[in-house]
């Protein structure tokens, strides 16, 4: 009979195996689906939209029948311009996202856009990238491509924290949701999630749930120390304990 460490590296063989079997599939899945939205988006321009949903739906679709992870929304998804400030755990929620949400405007960094092909559909797809160096500028870019977003009836996501965090963890929020929400004068929407149980970042995905738990929306106007407190608290609603950074 083999001992908990032999047991525990068979489970870590299993979930690397399905996890080849899993980035095999999605690969195989995702290059007909780019190279048909390409086409798509030449002739009619706002395809790209429809291929990333479908692009996430292939994502979480895979991810449950392979990988055995099992996604759960629950509170009220946002329809139109809104801001959803959600916490990053992992890769997971980064493709999701693009379904459970109505073709969402993603704030992300810059040199993410310089990935090869999946830089050109997400600048079609109307990502707004921020280059920490550039500061001010860099805000009053982003805050440009948020209201032509905004005056589409799309949803802004941001990660609020900046960067991907480990479970428990609560580092501070940055300046950028409280610059966008001052000046789009439209409500925000805390995301909760704990993707990272079954998608961290080392080691390989493991099987379970994992839950969006979207807060009650903040209306707009509110003063800057309360909603950055409501946005925290939204956001960490599934993190227990919270480590404040």
């Amino acid at each position: 009979m083999a001992g908990p460490l032999g047991g525990a590296a068979d489970a870590d063989v299993m979930r690397a195996a399905r996890f080849l079997v899993f980035a095999l599939l999605f690969i195989s899945a995702s290059v007909p689906i780019y190279l048909g939205t390409a086409v798509a988006e030449l002739a009619s321009p706002g395809a790209i939209h429809h291929g990333a949903r479908l692009w996430s739906r292939v994502f979480i679709g895979l991810g449950r029948a392979v990988l055995g992870i099992r996604l759960t929304v629950r509170g009220q998804v946002p329809e139109g311009a809104a801001i959803v400030a959600a916490k990053h755990q992992s890769y997971y929620e980064t493709i999701a996202l693009l379904s459970v949400l109505d073709s969402p405007a993603i704030v992300l960094k810059r040199e993410l856009l310089g990935v090869p092909l999946w830089g050109f559909f997400t600048r079609r797809h109307g990502a707004m990238p921020i280059d920490r160096e550039q500061g001010a500028a860099a805000l009053r870019a982003m805050v440009r491509t948020a209201r032509v977003a905004v005056g589409q009836g799309r949803a802004i996501l941001i990660f609020p924290e900046g960067t991907r965090v480990q479970p428990g963890e609560a580092p501070p929020i940055k300046p950028g949701v409280s610059a966008l929400y001052a000046l789009l004068d439209v409500p925000a929407v805390p995301l909760a999630l704990d993707t990272a149980d079954v998608w961290p970042m080392r080691g390989w995905p493991r099987a379970g749930v994992a839950r969006f738990a979207f807060g009650d929306a903040l209306p707009p106007g509110m003063a800057r120390a309360p909603f950055e407190a409501a946005v925290n608290a939204g956001i960490n609603a599934l993190q227990a304990p919270i480590r404040v950074g």
